[in-house]
């Protein structure tokens, strides 16, 4: 079988304009979009959290959201699920278990984006973390990890220990 070759290998985002710049991330958005659609397994981290700062850059509030999962991991639903302000959201236990019930997802992996542009979790993230982990429990709901975004750089919960 003949190998492809990359047409975008020598691509430099210094070469391209404000439009083609635009594209190129619709372009990315949709190719990451197939491999996060309703019946996909997540094959990484690292695919996920590409997937999730391209989806939440241009985000100028808060919002907090969760991938939801059958028990094979493969994705059941992708939802946005609390908009906030500019430096926070109102998360509610309550909510997050009833859609995971509503979907009977297996297990979860939070997101939500910091507009500051520090991906560093605050206090108040960890702790609803725990909440929302020990509320999914008692309906076994596995908590896989929680990912805080900004434009250039995200958290993982799972890479930190704090889950």
């Amino acid at each position: 079988m003949k190998k492809m070759e990359d047409r975008f290998a020598g691509l430099k985002p210094s070469e391209l304009n404000d439009e083609e710049k635009q594209s190129v991330m619709i372009l990315a958005m949709k190719v990451l979009a197939v491999k996060h659609r309703a019946g996909r397994a997540l094959s990484s981290p690292e695919e996920t959290r590409n997937f999730l700062r391209l989806r939440l850059a241009d985000y100028r509030n808060e919002v907090f959201g969760s991938l939801f999962l059958d028990n094979r991991h493969r994705i059941i639903a992708v939802r946005e699920l609390f908009q906030g302000t500019i430096d926070g959201a109102s998360i509610h236990p309550r909510v997050v278990v009833q859609q995971a019930m509503e979907v009977n997802a297996a297990a979860m992996v939070f997101f939500h984006n910091h507009p500051s542009g520090v991906a560093e979790p605050s206090h108040a993230d960890e702790a609803i973390t725990r909440r929302l982990k020990d509320a999914l429990a008692l309906v076994d709901v596995r908590v896989l990890d929680h990912f805080v975004v900004s434009g250039g750089e995200s958290v993982s919960f799972a890479e930190r220990g704090l889950l």
